[in-house]
């Protein structure tokens, strides 16, 4: 692999798909069409040092415990830890200096926003809901987007921001099944460890029914048309699929069905929205 490519990997950057398309969606709603490019451009850069300084902070947070995991043992190979630091670090920095040229108030909010999404990758040793946080930790970049676009907070972005969460937690509890037994082991805690996979996978279901009263509720809010509602459709079969392939318990078919399921999700979100905004 090349440089650039192991460090996409460490980063996770194809996991980029989840939180960019309600940013977008949010963005293109509060500004009733394209915000211009600057804007735009800017709510893009902010998303991309934001997530690379959360990821790269959780690999730093995690870096024994990911080598005692099988499924992450490799990670610490791709990317030195001083490195993964320093990107950390400059990445945190670039998100705050380009809040500082959208506005004030998205400024003011930029470490508020850091500490959210750092806070994440410390929440596994102390609390079961751990699943939430990141939850959380994703839920903020509709805001963000609508906040960088408007100057003020509104119904709509915090209404999605309520769905994101639940999709969120809802996915991430199917994907830490795959680490129960070594949660387990190192003591770290989850809803797959507080109530086992049975249950956990039937609290992530029911988060996802939530994810889709939060979209309803957005496009309610937000005044969306047909073009939205219609796109919709699709989004609570592919959430069916999703756990039914959950419940076989196949690590290679969840890591398949997780990433798949929840990229089309989020890309149908943004496309309908766009559409449905820039039609009228």
């Amino acid at each position: 692999m090349s440089p650039l490519a192991r460090f996409l990997t460490f980063i996770r950057f194809s996991h980029t798909v989840f939180a960019l398309p309600f940013a977008l969606g949010s963005m293109v709603v509060a500004a009733d069409g394209f915000p211009g490019w600057r804007i735009f451009g800017l709510i893009l850069l902010c998303m991309v040092f934001a997530r690379t300084a959360a990821m790269t902070f959780n690999r730093i947070a995690d870096w024994e415990i990911d080598k005692r995991n099988p499924r992450t043992q490799g990670r610490h190979k791709l990317l030195g830890r001083s490195a993964a630091i320093t990107t950390c670090v400059i990445s945190a920095l670039l998100f705050i200096a380009t809040a500082y040229f959208i506005n004030r108030l998205c400024f003011f909010l930029s470490p508020v926003a850091l500490a959210i999404i750092f806070f994440y990758s410390l929440t596994k040793r102390f609390t079961h809901a751990a699943q939430f946080f990141l939850g959380l930790a994703l839920s903020v970049s509709p805001v963000g987007a609508w906040l960088a676009v408007t100057g003020s907070f509104a119904w709509p972005p915090i209404l999605l921001a309520a769905g994101v969460l639940c999709w969120v937690a809802g996915f991430d509890i199917i994907y830490a099944t795959q680490d129960v037994e070594a949660d387990r082991r190192e003591g770290l805690r989850s809803m797959v460890v507080r109530l086992g996979v049975p249950s956990a996978l039937r609290l992530a279901g029911f988060l996802h029914l939530l994810m889709l009263g939060g979209l309803i509720a957005f496009g309610i809010s937000a005044h969306l048309g047909k073009i939205y509602w219609w796109g919709l459709l699709p989004v609570p079969f592919l959430l069916l699929y999703e756990h039914r392939i959950a419940r076989t318990l196949d690590v290679a078919l969840i890591n398949k069905a997780f990433f798949e399921t929840n990229a089309v999700v989020g890309l149908l979100f943004v496309v309908v929205t766009a559409a449905d905004r820039l039609a009228r």
